[in-house]
Order: C-alpha cells, then sequence, then structure tokens
C-alpha cells in the first residue's frame, strides 16, 4: 500500500512537476492560436522574372493573389508558365521559413519530448 498522502507514487514534487508541465502546454496552445491567425493575415511575397510575376501567399500557404506584369505576357505561355511556377516555389518558401521560425519561437524555452 502506498504511503499516506503519495497518491499513486506520485509525490508533491511531482504534481507541482505535472502543473507546470501543463501550464506549459496550455500557453503553448495559446500561443500556437494566435500564431495562426497571425500567418492567416500575414502576406507573404514570392516572385520570378525579377519581379515580372508575384505571387502572394498568407504566412499558411494560402494562395492570395498573382500579379503579372503585361510585359510578361510578352514572353509567350510556355515561359510565363515557367515564370508563375517560379514565384510560386519562391512564395511556398519565404512561407514555410516563416511558419518554421515563428514556431521555433513559440517552443524556444520548452522542453518538449522529441522535439
Amino acid at each position: 500500500m502506498a504511503e499516506k498522502g503519495q497518491g499513486f507514487g506520485f509525490g508533491l514534487g511531482k504534481m507541482k512537476e505535472l502543473a507546470e508541465a501543463f501550464k506549459k502546454a496550455q500557453q503553448v496552445q495559446e500561443g500556437a492560436k494566435r500564431l495562426q491567425e497571425e500567418l492567416e493575415q500575414m502576406e507573404i511575397l514570392g516572385e520570378s522574372g525579377g519581379g515580372l510575376v508575384k505571387v502572394i501567399v498568407s504566412g499558411n500557404q494560402e494562395p492570395k493573389r498573382v500579379e503579372i506584369a503585361p510585359s510578361a505576357l510578352a514572353e509567350g505561355p510556355e515561359v510565363l508558365s515557367d515564370l508563375v511556377a517560379a514565384a510560386m516555389k519562391d512564395a511556398y518558401k519565404k512561407s514555410t521559413e516563416t511558419m518554421r521560425e515563428r514556431m521555433e519561437d513559440l517552443t524556444s524555452g520548452l522542453e518538449l519530448p522529441g522535439m
């Protein structure tokens, strides 16, 4: 039988540790929610052809708009297609980096298992 006050083998110190872990988890959850809202509002620009084609995505990679300079149209459909794809890749890369940096900021200082 467990000694009185021990409660299933958890000492008072362990309960305090557990409470702190729950508190940190809640802070991370609240921070993640705020971060998601921030990412949705962000506009991240990807471009190609020296700015001939611009793709704007949100911080969570949702496409917002594409801007194509009139002079890019004269390049023909194949070149234009390549320019759009390159701008999309640029926007995706920048948004991925932004998400990663923001998540690192959110979880810095926390000792999360498996991170």
